[in-house]
């Protein structure tokens, strides 16, 4: 891989790349990723990562907005490429396969002897090495610096032996999408600096994803929350020979203690472990150790990092344990900022350095931490905050759900109410059940007041519950009904 990637980074650098300029990755997980990822940066280059999925017109905004001067995508999304550039400062678009008419093949960096890689660049700890955009859930997503040293610092953090045990033996599985920071860190970096096998998928598919598992004997799969509630309830992982599969480990939303047992008991897992970060964190700020993990808790604070819970109606440091407040954290691994918004970095990081993520959570006296909510998610309820993962965690737990999402409705008397998006595991499941469920497992003002069985909750890429596009639905069918009564 070194060979083609002194190739790759010779090939941008005969055509004018240099130190500071962007280059767009617009793909799924492949191999070419990879390489053209580690040229980009290795001749000092910024790297910005597009979903996808993403529309032309998504795309065509975060090329504007990060300046991006070269454009890297695959044969299936070449149409979509080409519509996006426009207006862009765009030079030449590169295809992974065959190019269409005008366009250039990936191949065609590569054919060259490297000798034109500038060995002698010059990088610093703090210049941007990638520029992912933030998961945009309110408002447009914003480009996130995060450089050399935030990368190495986050890499250096996890290489612990009661953290992240890899090792040459070790085969990973490549499902997160690289254009995430999960994906782009833990396994195009973290696993490859190990010498791990890595195993790549470009998207899940439950039949496919159970058959790479057995084949490939993976030892650890890094997944998100609603994979591991595949493999705890569905009943097609019976058929496949998971033995292989040592550890599972789950980022980017909570998981209910509930779940996370059913999944270890039924895989015979040495370890099912949780951690939590962000975009802005490199992404990891939490992790579980090997040993000792405490399920349904987010684990420790990494090396070298320093944080707190503050509350969050009067902003006073949280001293006790057990008391919910927004948590704050300051490290090496904490970004540069927002590209060309300062407000929103002034916004984000403090003059102390703390970086306020929007996460409620915990912290017992071992030091464990437990994220409860997001802050803009809480449900107010006559003036009760009421956090939506806490009631997701706890229908999960219930035998007829398949799976869940829970926001608050406007209320004219309550201001607002929770209400369940349920997708039925067992067609016998009524509205009844769920409300009486919660009711004998909750504090009254928790209790969820409205059910609506779908076929689908609404996911971001990363796993996250899309709680906009409810709210969305919410509002729309609101709206009807006005129209409706006048």
């Amino acid at each position: 891989m070194g060979e083609t990637v002194r190739k790759f980074g010779a090939g941008i650098t005969k055509l004018g790349f240099k130190k500071g300029d962007v280059f767009c990755i617009f793909s799924p997980n492949c191999i070419e990723f990879a390489v053209a990822f580690h040229a980009i940066t290795s001749v000092g280059g910024i790297v910005t990562t597009c979903n996808p999925i993403y529309q032309a017109s998504e795309l065509n905004h975060q090329l504007c907005h990060s300046k991006a001067i070269y454009l890297l995508t695959t044969e299936t999304f070449t149409d979509k490429a080409v519509e996006a550039v426009k207006g862009t400062k765009v030079k030449q678009t590169f295809i992974i396969g065959k190019p269409k008419k005008g366009l250039k093949s990936y191949e065609s960096l590569l054919q060259n002897d490297g000798s034109a890689f500038p060995d002698d660049v010059k990088i610093s700890s703090s210049d941007v090495a990638v520029l992912p955009y933030s998961s945009g859930t309110t408002g447009l997503p914003k480009g996130v610096m995060l450089t050399h040293g935030n990368i190495i610092s986050n890499l250096a953090q996890i290489d612990h032996p009661n953290l992240v045990s890899l090792s040459p033996k070790d085969t990973l599985l490549g499902l997160l999408p690289f254009f995430h920071v999960y994906g782009m860190v833990i396994i195009l970096n973290a696993a490859l600096r190990k010498g791990a096998k890595v195993v790549i998928m470009h998207r899940f598919e439950p039949g496919n994803f159970l058959k790479i598992l057995q084949e490939h004997k993976v030892t650890l799969a890094h997944v998100v929350p609603p994979i591991v509630l595949f493999l705890a309830k569905h009943p097609v992982v019976d058929k496949f020979d998971l033995s292989s599969l040592k550890e599972i480990f789950s980022g980017a939303a909570p998981l209910g203690e509930e779940v996370t047992n059913l999944c270890v008991k039924r895989l015979k897992l040495d370890r099912a472990r949780q951690g939590w970060g962000m975009t802005e964190l490199s992404p990891v700020g939490l992790i579980s150790p090997m040993d000792g993990t405490v399920f349904g808790s987010a684990g420790g604070l990494v090396k070298n990092t320093e944080a707190k819970l503050v509350d969050v109606d009067t902003k006073k440091v949280i001293t006790e344990p057990d008391k919910e407040g927004e948590l704050w954290i300051r490290g090496p691994q904490v970004m540069k900022g927002y590209l060309d918004n300062e407000e929103a970095t002034k916004n984000t990081i403090d003059a102390d350095g703390f970086l306020h993520t929007g996460d409620i959570a915990t912290v017992d006296k071992a030091g464990n931490f437990f994220i409860v909510d997001r802050l803009k998610e809480l449900i107010k309820y006559k003036g009760y905050q009421v956090p939506p993962a806490e009631l997701e965690a706890l229908l999960l737990s219930h035998a007829k759900v398949a799976d869940v999402a829970v926001i608050g409705v406007p209320d004219e008397k309550a201001g607002e109410l929770p209400k369940a998006y349920i997708v039925k595991k067992d067609p016998s499941l009524t509205e009844e059940e769920v409300k009486e469920f919660t009711a004998q497992n909750v504090a009254p003002y928790k209790k969820i007041r409205l059910v609506e069985f779908t076929d689908k909750i609404p996911k971001s890429a990363s796993g996250k519950i899309l709680r906009r596009v409810l709210r969305a639905k919410e509002k729309a069918s609101a709206a009807a009904a006005d129209s409706k009564a006048s």
